[in-house]
């Protein structure tokens, strides 16, 4: 049975900065009347450093910004042809915490990529999801006062080379994928629409698109 609605809203290309403290508007200024939302958008090239994020897995950024954030995690890169998922949900209106919302964000990325006959995995020590030991999605969350922000960043047809600059997610040498790996020209849409519908499943929301 579906509980709550859910607002997925598509936001298209958008500067990291603004996003980031338009979350954090959302979250400061819910009520619990607010519908918990989903964003779905990509970013322009950015490096983002998390809360565990050292100087040195700066390797060699160049002319792409980095900035330090209020997410989890450590360093990661955000470009064009990266679907990214915020998710701004009530933990307490989906029964969940913060290793179940890591599981459900995993599985259905997992389930996502099943559908396009994508054989993943997670770990246990490691949050996101790799492909054969190679990461093709970073998760980072933050959750205050009850409220989770933040969410997943899926590479699926991008530019991996900024990747090269840093050390992902704090692991030297950790090997990128991507979805157009393993198929030829993925639609960025049908990605969005299919994650869409596991992650729904898996916590029981009822996705409600706005145009």
């Amino acid at each position: 049975m579906l509980s709550s609605p859910v607002v997925i809203r598509y936001l298209g290309q958008v500067p990291y900065l603004d996003t980031w403290h338009r979350m954090q508007d959302f979250t400061a200024n819910r009520s619990s009347d607010t519908r918990d939302e989903i964003w779905l958008l990509e970013h322009e090239p950015v490096f983002t450093q998390g809360q565990s994020g050292k100087p040195e897995h700066l390797l060699n950024t160049g002319d792409i910004p980095v900035v330090n954030v209020d997410r989890g995690g450590q360093v990661t890169y955000h470009g064009p042809g990266q679907m990214i998922a915020y998710v701004l949900l009530d933990m307490k209106r989906v029964d969940s915490d913060v290793r179940k919302l890591v599981n459900a964000l995993e599985n259905s990325i997992i389930a996502t990529l099943g559908s396009f006959d994508i054989q993943s995995g997670a770990k246990k020590d490691a949050p996101g999801v790799y492909v054969s030991g190679n990461k093709i999605c970073s998760l980072g969350l933050r959750i205050k006062h009850g409220k989770s922000f933040h969410g997943l960043a899926l590479n699926v047809n991008m530019d991996l080379e900024p990747f090269l600059r840093i050390n992902p997610c704090g692991y030297a040498g950790l090997e990128m994928a991507q979805v157009s790996d393993f198929v030829a020209d993925p639609d960025m849409t049908l990605v969005m629409q299919r994650w869409v519908s596991a992650f729904c499943t898996i916590l029981g929301l009822e996705p409600l698109w706005e145009s």
